[in-house]
């Protein structure tokens, strides 16, 4: 087991009005924290999806565990091979390298707190997401920042048959 010591010298603070939103709805991601300002430790994001909403397709990190908290409402998860429900307060998390993705429950809007530790430079994934939608880039872009972002796609049968 090895111990990440971050390195940063002063407290992050994000004021919510000072967040950077990317997207709107269905899907708004509100950049809060990367990586680079917590010396490492972890990137964060607060992510608000309309009832049935995509937030991520199946996909694993190699070197990152991400952490979901629901502030609001529910979202469904693929953690491994099982999908979960989870509700305001319930707290998902998966290791490194397994499959997992998330989506707002059926009939329900949710809000989640993404952390991913140790951090990785996400901010710029996310402004790449933005620029698939806005149909600046091509979706196979993402295929070719995989390894920067530590984001890799799968497919999951058990993913599919829900959503």
């Amino acid at each position: 087991m090895s111990l990440i010591v971050p390195e940063f010298d002063e407290s992050v603070v994000v004021r919510s009005t000072d967040a950077e939103v990317i997207g709107r709805a269905p899907t708004t991601v509100r950049l809060l924290a990367d990586s680079s300002a917590t010396g490492g430790a972890l990137s964060t994001q607060r992510v608000t999806l309309a009832a049935g909403a995509a937030g991520a397709t199946p996909h694993r990190h190699e070197r990152s565990a991400e952490m979901f908290y629901v502030l609001d409402g529910a979202a469904e998860f693929l953690a491994g091979e099982e999908v979960v429900t989870a509700g305001q307060g319930d707290l998902v998390v998966v290791p490194p390298r397994m499959p997992h993705a998330f989506a707002a429950a059926p009939g329900c809007d949710t809000d989640l707190l993404i952390v991913i530790t140790p951090g990785v430079e996400r901010f710029e994934y996310f402004r790449h997401l933005q620029r698939i939608a806005l149909g600046e880039l091509s979706p196979e872009s993402l295929l070719e920042v995989q390894e920067r972002y530590d984001n890799h796609f799968l497919n999951s049968a058990v993913w599919e048959k829900r959503h």
